[in-house]
């Protein structure tokens, strides 16, 4: 597994120095997931080996506004990023609307992480990746682009909702090699930008991240039952959570209940009525 981590002294670069020469002497660095900058509070840093403060001094409203002029504005939903780089930057706002926080997550692309799932790839069937927030889902499916558009040459389309698979760019990371890349302004409008890439730019694959609404789940539907091979990633712990939310469960086909004789029950240890999924063909599922 190969790490790209040229990007990490770009965001180094628009920190405040004392954070800067912090981080850019800590031999941990390497393993820096996010930085917290809340003001009137020690900056922290986030490492995969645990947190720990990076200065004894705390933030102050001069070191937030040094770096928000120093990266691009702030979206609807609050992020921001750093012009052709993977990282996203999150703001916290006061009653007046005021920037008083800061999460700077660190964006790297990864190659070699899927290796286990390249059969899955190769087979051309849709794959539907389940897992909680910030376990490396986007990091996956970064690779995946890559993979399919330069060593497998398909036409491959990412619907890129808050830029985090290619960057907060005009220009896409080089992370998603030959894939092309179509942002959507707003969040809510995901599903019709999902549409639009079929109609308009004729895909072999089609790469979503986040899917979260009932009607980005049907638009999915929509896409593989046309012979798109679609990879998506959504929330969720384990599948059940996925059967049990009424919004989602129709990426997998939706549910069914079943009832069946007192023996059967006692033989299977079920009660006489349950559910279960009705798995469609076209979709793996990876968590």
């Amino acid at each position: 597994m190969k790490i790209d981590d040229d990007d990490l002294e770009k965001l180094l670069n628009n920190l405040p120095f004392f954070i800067y020469q912090y981080l850019y002497n800590s031999s941990n660095r390497e393993k820096l997931i996010e930085i917290v900058l809340d003001l009137g509070r020690r900056p922290e840093g986030r490492f995969a080996t645990g947190p720990e403060y990076l200065s004894q001094k705390v933030i102050s409203w001069q070191d937030i506004d040094y770096i928000i002029k120093r990266i691009s504005k702030f979206s609807g939903e609050n992020r921001a990023g750093i012009e052709r780089t993977l990282h996203r930057i999150s703001c916290i706002r006061n009653r007046q609307f005021l920037i008083n926080g800061l999460t700077c997550r660190v964006g790297r692309a990864i190659f070699g992480t899927i290796s286990i799932i390249r059969d899955l790839l190769e087979s051309e069937k849709s794959i539907l990746i389940l897992g909680k927030p910030g376990v490396g889902k986007t990091t996956i499916i970064r690779e995946i682009a890559r993979v399919l558009s330069d060593e497998l040459e398909k036409r491959v389309v990412i619907v890129d909702t808050s830029n985090e698979i290619a960057g907060d760019s005009d220009i896409p990371h080089s992370g998603i090699g030959r894939a092309r890349r179509m942002q959507v302004p707003k969040t809510d409008l995901q599903y019709k930008i999902m549409l639009e890439a079929i109609e308009n730019h004729t895909p072999q694959v089609i790469i979503i991240d986040e899917i979260g609404t009932e009607v980005e789940a049907l638009a999915t539907r929509t896409i593989a039952e046309k012979g798109v091979q679609l990879i998506g990633t959504t929330h969720g712990n384990c599948l059940e959570n996925l059967i049990k939310n009424p919004s989602l469960s129709d990426l997998i086909g939706g549910i069914q209940y079943v009832t069946i004789s007192d023996e059967e029950a006692k033989r299977k240890g079920t009660q006489k009525k349950y559910f279960r999924t009705k798995i469609i063909p076209y979709i793996s599922t990876c968590n």
